[in-house]
């Protein structure tokens, strides 16, 4: 349910070819699994086939659970897809309408009077995103009612005025997934089930329970030294935004259904593909080289996916993970560029810097800014600096030069001017200036 929003490079390339060298391929994700830069599945569809496929890590570490193709992972916001196919179909049904106000349904909302479903379906609703609040790690873990869920949602208010402008929301496709149930009656499981998974024979694709090894699921990782085992967020939790369960191959089986037009009309599917300040319906769109795929990506606990298909080609790539430390994006990149037959040189990893418990002293501390949202708390586990923003979950930063730490897996870096009491931060091709307190 994190939104880690996967922007794929843009070059000027060649023509699409089917063939592609399958040992490169294999040497990268031998490599990932080799170094411990991640752990996952991965496969690659080409008009309704599998070309491509691969397995490699832990489903369960502690177990010794290998990880193979029919590994599920949750999916995260992926789901979103789902939900938001769901949505049209309900539309083209004459059940709903893209104008329909959320006062019919949940008239407690904020401007639920001007808020239509289709600014739920693109994020231009203005409702807070609920997991972003600062109680929301209290509770993730927990079993919650419906109307308590609600509730959350309720409280939180709305942070700008419906179609001011468009930013993303767990809190829209909680609600469009309830609204299914009310206009279904049945539970969002039973409606992804019934709506998506028979008519696409998805047989590894379902609504989430708690983490079952019986069930071929995987468990979810984070990294310091040493792979450590995530946080569970309970699935009571985030319904049509995170809530289902699934496997790279059942992903692109979904993807294939959904643009060869088996779950909605062709002019429904243009409506889904059309993009407004970055947001489609239940999709983004990306580009790589000269192509433009459409999909989603998804985060929640240590897991991260993506999936995303590639119209002109009929190309559908899907890749889950359970372990995430090299970028997700990354190797999405280096996965497509083997496929569409593009210089790629398998990445190289460089140990990070061997830094004494004692020499990291100098760094810790609370830093913030007044042009910064949140508070970056720097601490230390043994030899490994710690860095956690307010609300968030915490992360380990590796040193690659003296006073400069990284976090690969958020495109990450810190550098530290501990003559100033300062940090400097850079993300995103952004760079803010943060003071020790």
């Amino acid at each position: 349910m994190k939104q880690l929003l996967c922007v794929f490079l843009l070059f000027s390339g060649s023509s699409f070819c089917q063939d592609f060298n399958k040992q490169k391929m294999d040497s990268l994700f031998q490599l990932l699994e080799v170094k411990e830069k991640a752990m996952g599945s991965i496969s690659i569809f080409n008009d309704g086939k599998a070309v491509y496929e691969n397995a490699f890590g832990y489903a369960n570490i502690r177990e010794k659970i290998p990880a193979v193709s029919e590994t599920k992972y949750r999916i995260g916001s992926i789901t979103k897809t789902f939900t938001g196919s769901i949505i049209m179909q309900l539309v083209q049904e004459g059940n709903l309408r893209l104008d329909t106000k959320l006062f019919e349904f949940f008239p407690e909302v904020k401007n639920a009077d001007k808020i239509t479903i289709k600014q739920l379906l693109k994020h231009r609703s203005g409702i807070f995103n609920f997991t972003s609040a600062a109680e929301y790690q209290s509770y993730m873990e927990k079993p919650i009612t419906k109307e308590a869920l609600i509730n959350k949602i309720v409280v939180n208010g709305s942070v700008f005025q419906p179609d001011e402008k468009a930013e993303y929301s767990n809190s829209n496709y909680v609600l469009l997934s309830l609204i299914s149930e009310k206009i279904e009656g049945k539970d969002f499981g039973d409606i992804v089930k019934e709506r998506i998974c028979q008519p696409c024979k998805l047989n590894e694709t379902y609504y989430g329970k708690g983490i079952s090894d019986e069930e071929q699921e995987a468990r979810s990782y984070t990294k310091v030294k040493e792979w450590t085992l995530a946080t569970e967020t309970d699935m009571s939790i985030p319904m049509g935004a995170g809530a289902i369960v699934s496997n790279p191959h059942d992903l692109n089986q979904f993807l294939d259904c959904l643009f060869s037009g088996q779950l909605v009309s062709e002019a429904t599917l243009a409506e889904m593909m059309q993009i407004e300040d970055g947001f489609g319906i239940g999709m983004f769109q990306v580009p790589f080289y000269d192509k433009r795929a459409y999909g989603h990506n998804g985060g929640i606990d240590g897991f991260q996916s993506n999936a995303y298909y590639f119209p002109e080609e009929k190309v559908a790539i899907s890749y889950t993970a359970n372990g995430v430390v090299m970028p997700v994006n990354d190797i999405m990149i280096g996965a497509l560029s083997i496929y569409f037959n593009k210089a790629y040189p398998l990445p190289e990893f460089t140990p990070p810097l061997e830094l004494r418990s004692d020499e990291l002293d100098i760094y810790l501390g609370i830093y913030s800014s007044p042009t910064f949202p949140l508070k970056i708390t720097i601490t230390k586990e043994g030899t490994v600096l710690i860095g956690q923003a307010t609300g968030q979950s915490s992360f380990p930063l590796d040193a690659y030069e003296q006073d400069k730490f990284k976090f690969d897996q958020a495109g990450l870096k810190i550098e530290f001017k501990t003559d100033d009491n300062k940090m400097i931060l850079r993300q995103g091709g952004g760079e803010f200036e943060l003071k020790k307190e």
